[in-house]
Order: structure tokens, then sequence, then C-alpha cells
């Protein structure tokens, strides 16, 4: 039974979102563009979880990709700021973005379907969820280094949980890109499956979540958020701070233009 009406959120339907036996399925829906996220898509993801009723939320994307990170033209390549509506989001989570911010609090369990690539923020969403469930077809990487620029607060605040510090600062300070048994391999996902397998297996631990008492599970989400996670906000804001200055140096500058033009970047140091 389908318990919340399917809805379709944003402009050209970039964001899906079906409710069925308490399980909601967030899909990014921009394939052509690898998932990758506008201001728009952004809103849309924070008001879905936000506003969400189900028991446990599985997020997945369209295509060959999970999430490519910002869009590098309306985003990263664009000099102007973000329009006024979307900057007073930030404002009301204290500069934590606030898609971050929206899972980051929710006491809504969330499990990451990763189906291709997730990187730059799009490695960002797979560590906000509390269980990563990869396809063979997945990849991960924190490439905001090569772009200038330092990574969002789940980066800071969750990658270093998961494989320690030292793992964690090489894939900060390298930017490399790694495929799913490594992540596997280093405890960055608790599960490497077959593509074909990936929904069905991350379906199947969320109808297993489903079916516990709603509220004990948002309880203990809420003691592992008190007990082992950062000030998110405080973290957060420090995080867009770093974002905010580093965007106006010639290296970041260049890293989104080199990207743009195909090339490798020069790097000046300022």
């Amino acid at each position: 039974m389908n318990e919340d009406p399917s809805k379709d959120m944003g402009d050209d339907n970039a964001l899906l979102y079906e409710v069925n036996d308490h399980i909601g399925v967030i899909t990014l829906n921009r394939p052509e563009a690898m998932n990758s996220l506008t201001y728009q898509l952004y809103a849309d993801l924070e008001d879905t979880v936000r506003t969400s009723q189900a028991r446990v939320l599985v997020i997945t994307g369209a295509g060959r990709a999970f999430c490519a990170g910002d869009d590098v033209k309306q985003i990263l390549g664009n000099p102007e700021p973000a329009p006024a509506e979307f900057r007073a989001r930030a404002k009301a989570t204290g500069g934590l973005t606030p898609a971050a911010d929206a899972l980051l609090y929710t006491d809504i369990p969330v499990i990451a379907a990763i189906n291709g690539p997730a990187v730059g923020w799009g490695m960002e969403l797979a560590l906000m969820a509390d269980i990563r469930v990869a396809s063979e077809n997945a990849k991960f990487g924190e490439l905001f280094v090569i772009r200038g620029l330092c990574c969002d607060a789940p980066g800071l605040g969750r990658l270093a949980q998961l494989v320690g510090r030292e793992r964690a600062a090489e894939l900060l300070f390298t930017g490399d890109v790694i495929d799913a048994h490594s992540a596997q391999a280093m405890g960055l996902v608790s599960r490497c499956v077959p593509h074909g397998d990936l929904m069905p297996t991350a379906m199947a631990i969320a109808a297993k979540i489903a079916n516990n008492p709603p509220l004990a599970v948002q309880a203990l989400k809420a003691g592992l958020r008190r007990t082992v996670e950062p000030d998110w906000r405080d973290t957060g804001h420090w995080a867009i701070e770093q974002i905010t200055r580093l965007r106006a140096t010639e290296d970041s500058k260049e890293g989104v233009a080199a990207f743009l033009e195909k090339r490798e970047p020069v790097y000046k140091g300022r």
C-alpha cells in the first residue's frame, strides 16, 4: 500500500520521493548531470527530509551516478552569491548547509544506496547516512581540495569516525577517488553488493528497521547523535566560513576552470 502519494519536487522532477510501507525513497533525478546539486535540488532535499513522516529513508541516484556534488556551472563556477531564498535558509541553520542540517538532525534512520560515483558533496551526502550500501559500481572521493576548497561538516565530523583519522586525512588531503571494495575494506560502507542487488539489499535493511517500534528507533538515533557526534552547526558554520574564504582565491578559481576546460590545474598558493 502506498501510504504517502508519490510526489516529484523541484524543477524538472530533479528529486523524486515515494513512501511505501513506512519506507521513504528519495531519488536524485538529474542523471544527465550525474545528479549534481543545484540550489533548488538542495532545497528540495532539505524540505523532503524535514517533512517526511517515514520510519526510514533510503537515498539513491538515478542513472549511473549517486551524486557528483555541486553543479559546477551554477554553484562553483558562478561568482554571484546564492539567491536570497537560499541564503536565508543558511542563516536559519547558523551557516550549516541546510540540507546537511536536515539530514544530521533528523531522528529518521537514513540509508544511502550508492549506485555510482559519490564525490564532492555527493560523498558528504553518503557520509550523512546511518548505513551505507554500495553497488560495485560506486566510487567515493572528497574532491574539495582539488577545487581549492574545504569540505563540508560531514567530511570533517563523520569520515574520521568511519575510517580513522589517518585514512580520512589521506582522502581529504589528496582528493583521491576510491572504488567500492576499497571503501568497504576501510569501513566507509558496510556492504558492497552487485549492482542489481543494491536496492533489494537497501530496502531489506530498511524494512527490518521500519518493522521495529519507531519511537525506540528514533530514540536510539538521537542517542547516537548525542554521544558520538560534534556540534554540527558549529562545525558547519566554520566549514562554510572556510569555503567562502577559499572560493575567492586564485587556486579555487583555477580548480574550477581546469575542471571545465578538462585540463590539469596549476596552483599558486594564493
